[in-house]
């Protein structure tokens, strides 16, 4: 923080009057920002300190800790109650003016892009019951056609490939099919497990893309079949896709259109249990007796998960859930939490696109 000054806060006021600007012109913003700042930004970082060998959180956490030890280094020595109140006042708003300024200019703009589903041409609307039906069939038809691709066994599937292995047959496969929306985001992004094991999923999240490092990151324990989705959810984010929703499409669209059956599998099996919700939401029975009616191997994966997610309780799920709804909705995201679930009208909508429908 500069000391006689309120430099970091005034910074910060002004990306916040440019964000108002950026809303009102999404078109603009889209050009300007996410079309030619931002990649200036994404390859930047990927060509420095994305190549460490271990998460920059961590680099961003001890600065974070100087920043706050600085703070109480520093108000020692000013004399007298208003001294220290006025000297404490500038130094956080200074502090929260950076947070906003860093925030919004290294990637928070993209939040005021066109969305993605309108630049694929996409119209997404809730699936009628008969709709969500024949996709629940096409996609546990192509499920159960990948599965043996990947293993012989009904078992569920417990081991895949390690973390560096998986980590970069994905970032090919995003390099490779990013083309395939009409998408020429550049850069080679990188997403890294964070530890200790299992404090994202302690924090109610299985992946987050962290802004001021430009890295994602994905809690160890996860499924080993919910890796590479999420790996490629997160990857998404890091081109720049804010939105849950179309981050889960674009993740989507990447595992099922590589050449390897494993991203295709993760991919599908994310799909599939989105579309199961929704079926249970609109028909308990059809839902259960669609259940009894499963591929042995598929089932079996399924119950794996949900036994896995079951291991590691969230501190407060509940909490968790309504901090990230109210954040992606002051960002714009008016369905907040609920965009996560929007895969299954954007997968939909892109079949349907694909058949020249």
């Amino acid at each position: 923080m500069l000391k006689h000054n309120w430099t970091w806060a005034l910074l910060g006021v002004i990306a916040l009057v440019v964000r108002f600007f950026a809303v009102q012109f999404p078109a603009k913003t889209e050009i300007i920002y996410s079309r030619s700042f931002f990649p200036g930004i994404r390859n930047v970082i990927d060509v420095s300190v994305s190549r460490l060998p271990f998460p920059t959180i961590y680099l961003f956490l001890l600065v974070l800790g100087f920043i706050i030890f600085r703070y109480f280094f520093k108000v020692r020595f000013k004399k007298g109650w208003k001294d220290k109140a006025f000297y404490s006042v500038r130094y956080f708003f200074n502090f929260v003016g950076a947070v906003v300024f860093f925030f919004l200019v290294l990637w928070g703009f993209n939040y005021q892009r066109v969305p993605i589903f309108q630049q694929l041409s996409l119209k997404p609307i809730p699936l009628e019951n008969g709709q969500l039906m024949k996709e629940l069939d096409l996609t546990h038809n192509i499920l159960s056609q990948l599965r043996p691709h990947i293993t012989d066994s009904d078992s569920a599937i417990q081991q895949t490939l390690d973390f560096p292995e998986l980590e970069k047959i994905v970032r090919a496969t995003t390099s490779e099919n990013l083309y395939l929306m009409g998408l020429n985001f550049t850069g080679n992004p990188r997403t890294k497990q964070l530890y200790p094991s299992g404090l994202l999923r302690k924090l109610g999240i299985l992946g987050i893309y962290f802004p001021f490092t430009g890295e994602s990151y994905i809690d160890p324990t996860l499924h080993p079949l919910d890796k590479p989705f999420t790996i490629a959810h997160e990857m998404a984010h890091s081109y720049g896709v804010t939105n849950e929703g179309e981050a889960n499409f674009i993740g989507w669209v990447i595992c099922t259109n590589s050449d390897n059956p494993l991203l295709q599998y993760s991919g599908q099996l994310r799909l599939f249990r989105y579309q199961m919700k929704d079926l249970y939401k609109k028909d308990s029975t059809a839902y259960r007796t669609f259940l009894g009616q499963l591929n042995k191997g598929v089932r079996n994966d399924l119950t794996s998960i949900a036994d896995n997610n079951r291991k590691i309780v969230p501190i407060s799920l509940e909490l968790s859930r309504r901090s990230n709804d109210l954040f992606l909705k002051t960002q714009g995201v008016k369905a907040g939490v609920n965009s996560y679930a929007q895969l299954t009208m954007l997968a939909y909508a892109w079949r349907k696109s694909l058949k020249g429908e």
